[in-house]
């Protein structure tokens, strides 16, 4: 292996070290920083074990945390309640929505609905539109984890050819646009996209986040080139266990890049950090209107 690695879990907790600093000095001063998200109850146990661990995150940190469970079945009418309840609530200061929502669910009326202030996702188009126009920086915070992971090397972006493989609404696209910002020349496609790997070959920074599993092998990145696995996949190994995997094919990938976030441990525990130091920015602002 000749990359270095981006160590997600070593970033995630000097940034969370510095949360907790100011969830000290926000208590000190007066006002409980918090985090209200809802959950909406399905067969799928994966979200109420992140919520779980996200109490306990928060815990630690000096973040208060109210989990708002909705029952099995209930519909959109019935979360849109929820959310304008909390955006209501002025004792309310941070929402976030866990996902994903039940099948029928129109979750970007969900996300369109909560108070683009309380919104510390990111995920409101007000605020996703912010960041296009430079006027925010309350991007999606897998997005911003992103910049962040980048930040942690030498690379500097202005006038570096960024590759972006993915263009969702919450994840590729606010990646290029913060790329953008940063004056590097960015090229957004997907897995469909003809000539794929020439385009990741042209890459300083290549950055994958389509959800398909080992999409991008060693024969397609260059030499020395920077590698941030954004893409989250659940495969089946051979001895029948579902694993956590990137987009990336690790081993082949870390054998010419120069640096690789892993997967997992790379990008994810990153963005629960700048979920959290969203909360402590919304918090701050709040206690100084008080």
């Amino acid at each position: 292996m000749t990359a270095q690695i981006i160590d997600g879990k070593a970033l995630a907790h000097a940034f969370r070290e510095q949360v907790a600093d100011r969830a000290s000095v926000l208590r000190d001063g007066g006002f409980a920083p918090k985090l209200d998200a809802i959950l909406v109850e399905s067969g799928d146990n994966g979200a109420r074990v992140y919520a779980q661990n996200q109490a306990r995150t928060c815990q630690t940190l000096g973040i208060d945390y109210q989990l708002h469970t909705l029952t099995v079945g209930s519909d959109q009418a019935a979360i849109e309640a929820k959310v304008r309840e909390l955006n209501d609530d002025d004792a309310v200061h941070a929402v976030m929505v866990h996902m994903p929502l039940p099948e029928g669910v129109d979750a970007y009326r969900i996300q369109e609905l909560i108070d683009p202030v309380k919104d510390v996702e990111g995920v409101n188009p007000a605020n996703i539109g912010n960041v296009v126009y430079g006027r925010s920086m309350r991007a999606p915070c897998t997005a911003l984890a992103t910049l962040k992971m980048i930040d942690s090397t030498v690379i500097d972006l202005k006038g570096k050819v960024c590759v972006v493989v993915g263009a969702s609404a919450v994840v590729g696209r606010p990646i290029a646009v913060l790329l953008m910002q940063r004056e590097a020349t960015v090229v957004s496609c997907n897995k469909y996209t003809s000539g794929l790997k020439e385009l990741c070959l042209s890459a300083d920074v290549l950055i994958p986040a389509a959800g398909v599993a080992g999409l991008i092998t060693g024969d397609m990145v260059r030499e020395g080139a920077l590698v941030v696995d954004v893409g989250v996949n659940r495969v089946k190994g051979e001895d029948g266990t579902l694993r956590t995997v990137g987009d990336v094919d690790f081993e082949g990938v870390a054998e010419v890049a120069g640096w690789i976030s892993p997967v997992p441990g790379g990008v994810g525990p990153m963005t629960v950090s700048v979920l959290l130091h969203n909360v402590i920015e919304v918090a701050q602002d709040r206690a100084q209107m008080r």
